[in-house]
């Protein structure tokens, strides 16, 4: 029942994460009234919180590694006191309590995947590449149920009756989603923890976590923008209300779906030479989300299919390459994956912070008609940068030497 169990805490991780990803700017926009130029700033302030806290968290897990299940207890138990509050603001709530929230969300979300992430070792049945890749595959497979999950929730309580757009019961939902987990998961916590050398720059950049460290950085800001703004380009520029559920779900369920050959297809190739593979599928929705004509849902249903598959190889794999990097030289892990956590947060707050005030400089408005010149500043942001960052990426890739590859 180890991975098992792995697999569900992630789940509850995930699930716990997209409302703050994916549902959070409309919500604060729509049901709190909020614009999102002080949306993007306000995200981009917790993400200053997350530069100091991130690393000081991983810092933590490893300086005191049998304090594992309390970490852990403190995470989940976060998590189920932070979500009710925040979906039950009232409109007009001020800023200053939102950010208390929103500060109380992120710091237990932070904890529990710094925590998931940096106990690798320590979780999978042998701390060796295949195995840790294994483990990769049952975590992900459960981050990416939860995702589903999290996705689907808010329409289908609506279909039953929920106000609000469904968060009041979402909020519960999911606070009684991440007590349960706590309960069912706690073995896992009880493991002997592996430990390793003390983190250090050197011993980093030596290992080739560095490396990977900005390769993830710079792959994490094109699902960064998309991830923000998916809701506006399904509702506002594609003009399919009511299909952006569905669609989320779609893109997931692809990835969900894609774990498992990603991961097999690493163990026999390598990880560098599956993410050349996986890579220009991503390069190639973003292209085709450019072109696509208002009400085209079968056209964005096909790259939503497509991206979503490409999407599971970075989740399979790039954790695994640090974590078999890390593991290979000896260091601590969750101090690492601390940094690990807040460059891929860095980046959700670079989206929101740039791209939001941008649609709103355009005239842009949610749920609104909208001018050409603002759809189509949303369709740049959407698509045409995130192609740009993508290609990026798949650059550093290519540089990359095959000795952080996990064989």
């Amino acid at each position: 029942m180890l991975y098992p169990r792995v697999s569900l805490y992630a789940l509850m991780l995930a699930a716990t994460g997209i409302p703050l990803y994916i549902h959070l700017p409309r919500f604060a926009a729509v049901n709190l009234g909020i614009g999102l130029g002080v949306i993007g700033t306000v995200l981009l302030v917790i993400r200053l919180v997350d530069l100091v806290q991130d690393p000081l968290i991983g810092w933590a897990i490893d300086r005191w590694p049998r304090a594992q299940a309390l970490f852990a207890a403190t995470a989940t138990i976060g998590l189920a006191v932070g979500f009710p509050l925040l979906f039950g603001l009232p409109k007009g709530a001020k800023i200053s309590v939102l950010v208390s929230v929103l500060v109380l969300l992120f710091s237990a979300y932070s904890l529990g995947t710094i925590l998931l992430y940096g106990r690798s070792a320590t979780l999978a049945k042998h701390p060796d590449p295949k195995e840790l890749m294994t483990l990769a595959a049952w975590r992900e497979g459960g981050q990416l149920t939860g995702v589903v999950l999290a996705a689907s929730a808010p329409a289908l309580f609506v279909a039953f009756g929920a106000s609000a757009q469904g968060y009041p019961t979402f909020g519960l939902f999911l606070s009684v989603l991440a007590v349960l987990t706590l309960i069912l998961t706690f073995p896992i916590w009880q493991r002997t923890p592996i430990t390793g050398e003390r983190l250090s720059v050197s011993g980093m950049g030596q290992a080739g976590a560095l490396r990977l460290l900005a390769l993830v950085l710079v792959n994490s800001l094109p699902v960064a923008i998309t991830s923000t703004l998916f809701l506006f380009f399904v509702e506002d520029r594609l003009q399919l209300p009511g299909k952006a559920g569905p669609l989320l779900i779609l893109f997931f369920l692809s990835a969900g779906a894609s774990v498992p050959l990603w991961a097999r297809f690493s163990n026999r190739i390598g990880p560098k030479q599956t993410l050349v593979i996986a890579m220009p599928l991503s390069i190639a929705s973003f292209i085709g989300a450019a072109t696509l004509s208002a009400g085209n849902l079968t056209g964005f249903a096909v790259i939503c299919l497509t991206s979503g598959a490409a999407l599971g190889a970075d989740m399979v794999v790039l954790p695994a390459m640090f974590s078999v990097a890390l593991t290979r030289a000896g260091l601590n892990a969750s101090a690492a994956f601390g940094i690990w956590s807040f460059a891929g947060k860095l980046s959700l707050a670079l989206a929101a912070f740039f791209t939001l005030p941008l649609l709103e400089r355009s005239g842009f408005t949610p749920g609104q008609a909208n001018s050409a010149e603002a759809l189509r500043t949303l369709n740049l942001a959407y698509a045409v940068l995130p192609c740009i960052l993508k290609l990026g990426a798949f650059g550093m890739v290519l540089t990359l030497p095959t000795e952080v590859s996990a064989k």
